[in-house]
């Protein structure tokens, strides 16, 4: 557990130093995945529609439901390798 949260940190730290900015679509998978990682199932009340940043961000997060905070480190972790 311990080694699979420095390698989380790592990658973290190692998304914002990416060679090339991802597309809106990665950028959205990365936060869902992050915010999954971090603070588990969203429980936030969902955003109205005319706040379309707030509603994508919701959306991504809402995406990873049921996913455990290990499994989305993992995926967090495999998609910034990817990335770099």
């Amino acid at each position: 557990m311990i080694d699979l949260q420095k390698r989380f940190e790592s990658a973290v730290a190692s998304s914002k130093n990416l060679s090339e900015r991802p597309d809106n679509m990665t950028l959205l998978k990365i936060y869902g995945l992050y915010k999954q990682s971090t603070q588990g199932d969203n429980t936030d009340v969902k955003p109205s529609f005319t706040d379309m940043v707030a509603r994508a961000k919701w959306d991504a997060w809402t995406k990873c439901q049921g996913m455990s905070q290990d499994e989305a480190m993992e995926a967090y972790i495999s998609l910034i390798e990817s990335l770099s």
